[in-house]
């Protein structure tokens, strides 16, 4: 398994977008401040803070586990760095140093041991590991990986919710300025785009699960997830465009189900149990927009309940509704909203079936247990393992 060139343009993309979404999100707050919507603002910003803490949270438990396991030191000082919302940065700045070298092939093996030190610890203050990579390439994927589900906590627990403050706005007023039209496109290509570059990443860490190669399959399940998203997104926009609170309401109902069924799961992903309730809830977040495999098992019976559950309750929405009619003069508006919706959501199940039908990858059967080294399991496998997407 070797990291590439186009790995890393991939990653170079990633952290362009990365950057891109926080830029217009912040521009988006400051607008609403300037026209005096407070409450619109103070919302934009709270999901941009509240998204920022948990991922500088999981990303500094990650760096604790991997200092325990590794017998490396720094760990005051990586603390600060995430107390300073820099975590993040902080990894795409050493995966994109190390990730350099092995796709362009640095002159020496002293670079790429030097790399991968920086990449694992980014006090610069390490010691030697005792458990150093025996294959640099595939520590560079891991991280990568390791990112990759950052960066999707960050943007389903950011961009979905501001996508629906910022359509409710667009919905509610008839027009937007192209700040806010901006951010919705943004948001947009970044919740796709993450999507589908966890998946890839995810795979590609896990030596016993085939890769998702070709346009093909690529393409059908950013369709799959881009427009079964659209749909969604966009009906739960019309109920709260209805009535907020009842919006709110299905929200939070989704959410607790969302909960409970990742507590049903009895997910192990963190280490501490704080840390794991945190874990469920993030997860019964994302739950509400799309559906994760959070454990690795066949999903087959679970993923077809959850899809058949979206229509109805997609169904449920439209009808309601309409039910209780919008305003006339803006019919013809609405009704182009809901024909997208249906067209989307249709497609999207289409392309899902067609997805795991013809082009999803054959699963090889996995591995109970993992090859031991002094008698501790890898740290970066046992992570990774327990939050697969499909």
């Amino acid at each position: 398994m070797q990291f590439m060139k186009w790995n890393f343009v991939m990653l170079v993309l990633g952290s362009l977008i990365y950057v891109t979404d926080l830029i217009v999100d912040i521009r988006v707050s400051v607008i609403f401040f300037y026209k005096g919507q407070n409450i619109l603002g103070i919302l934009t910003m709270s999901f941009v803070l509240i998204a920022a803490a948990v991922v500088q949270c999981f990303s500094f438990m990650w760096y604790k586990e991997d200092f325990q396991k590794t017998g490396q030191k720094g760990l005051s000082c990586s603390l600060l760095i995430h107390c300073s919302q820099g975590g993040i940065f902080t990894r795409y700045w050493f995966a994109l140093r190390k990730g350099y070298c092995l796709a362009f092939q640095c002159s020496s093996s002293k670079d790429l041991s030097g790399a991968s030190t920086l990449t694992q610890d980014p006090t610069h203050f390490s010691t030697p590991s005792r458990e150093e990579p025996a294959d640099p390439h595939q520590n560079m994927i891991n991280e990568v990986a390791d990112l990759s589900m950052l960066r999707l906590f960050e943007i389903y627990l950011e961009a979905s919710p501001q996508l629906l403050v910022q359509l409710y706005v667009l919905m509610e007023s008839g027009h937007s300025g192209f700040s806010e039209v901006a951010a919705i496109v943004v948001s947009c290509c970044a919740i796709s785009w993450s999507t589908v570059d966890y998946h890839i990443a995810l795979r590609k860490s896990l030596p016993d699960k085939k890769l998702l190669s070709g346009v093909c399959p690529k393409l059908m399940y950013l369709l799959y997830k881009q427009l079964t998203f659209v749909s969604w997104i966009l009906s739960v926009s019309l109920l709260i465009r209805l009535n907020v609170n009842l919006g709110l309401i299905l929200l939070f109902i989704l959410w607790l189900s969302g909960i409970t069924w990742a507590c049903k799961q009895q997910t192990t992903f963190c280490a501490s149990k704080c840390m794991e309730i945190l874990y469920r809830v993030v997860v019964g977040f994302i739950l509400i927009f799309t559906f994760f495999n959070v454990k690795g098992e066949n999903t087959k019976f679970s993923m077809s309940a959850y899809y058949f559950m979206r229509v109805l309750v997609t169904l449920g929405i439209l009808v309601v509704f309409w039910f209780c009619t919008p305003p006339t003069e803006r019919q013809d508006f609405f009704r182009a909203v809901t024909i997208i919706v249906a067209v989307a959501l249709a497609l999207g199940i289409l392309f899902l079936i067609v997805y795991y039908t013809s082009f999803h990858p054959n699963k090889t059967e996995e591995k109970k247990t993992f090859d031991e080294l002094d008698g501790r399991t890898p740290p970066r496998a046992c992570r990774i393992r327990h939050f697969l997407m499909q």
